[in-house]
C-alpha cells in the first residue's frame, strides 16, 4: 500500500514503515551529497539548515538562473557512495529519511536502528519527473561546493514513489534480496550440475 507522509517526520510514524514499503514525501527536501556528508561528520560543521525529522536526497539538480532559479533535472546519485559518512550524518543531524539510488550498507543500517531513521529508493532515470514534483526552490547554502554538491532547500508537493529500502529496525532490503537470490542461484546451479551427473 503507498503511504503519502508530510516532513518533518516522527518516530511513530518512522516506525510504521517496513522495508519494501513505497512511501511519496511532501514538505521540505534539502538536497546533500559527497561533500555536505564529509563536510558536517569530518569538519564537524553543522549544517546551515535543520535537518532534523527531515529528509535529505542524494541528488545532484541542475538549475537553470541565479534569481529566478529553474529547476531542470533532480535525479538521484548512489547513496551507497555517502555510506562512509552516513552513520555519522545521521547521528549528528537526526535526519530521519536519506533517499539515493541503490543500496546502502551495513553501517547505513545499524545506523537507521539507533536513531529510528530509513533510506529510500527514487527511480533511476528520472531526473526530469522528480523536478517536475518540486513545486520551489526555497534557498540554497554552501554554494561554494559547486551546484550539484551544494545544499538546495526545495518544497514539493508529493515526491516519489520512494521505495524504503532500510527501515527504522536496520532491514535492509537490498542485502536481504541479495543473499535470497545467491542461495537461489546455488540451488539451481547445484540442481544443474547434478542432472548433469557431475556431482
Amino acid at each position: 500500500m503507498n503511504k503519502t507522509l508530510n516532513l518533518p517526520l516522527n518516530d511513530e510514524v518512522i516506525h510504521t514503515l517496513q522495508a519494501g514499503d513505497i512511501i511519496y514525501l511532501c514538505g521540505f527536501l534539502v538536497t546533500g551529497r559527497d561533500e555536505v556528508h564529509r563536510r558536517v561528520v569530518e569538519e564537524e560543521i553543522a549544517p546551515p539548515v535543520d535537518l532534523s525529522a527531515m529528509a535529505i536526497y542524494h541528488a545532484g539538480p541542475i538549475v537553470r538562473g541565479e534569481i529566478n532559479r529553474e529547476l531542470v533535472s533532480i535525479g538521484p546519485t548512489s547513496s551507497v557512495r555517502m555510506e562512509k559518512w552516513a552513520a555519522g550524518f545521521i547521528g549528528k543531524t537526526g535526519i530521519k529519511v536519506m533517499i539515493g539510488k541503490g543500496g546502502m550498507g551495513k553501517k547505513t543500517a545499524d545506523a537507521c536502528r539507533e536513531f529510528g531513521a530509513i533510506h529510500c529508493v527514487y527511480p533511476g532515470g528520472c531526473a526530469v519527473s522528480g523536478a517536475n514534483q518540486i513545486s520551489k526552490i526555497e534557498n540554497v547554502f554552501w554554494p561554494e561546493l559547486g551546484m550539484a554538491e551544494c545544499m538546495w532547500v526545495m518544497h514539493t508537493p508529493c515526491f516519489g514513489p520512494l521505495i524504503v529500502s532500510i527501515d527504522s529496525r536496520g532491514n535492509n532490503l537490498f542485502l536481504e534480496n541479495s543473499a535470497y537470490y545467491l542461495s537461489c542461484k546455488s540451488d539451481v546451479c547445484g540442481r544443474m550440475l547434478r542432472e548433469a551427473g557431475q556431482v
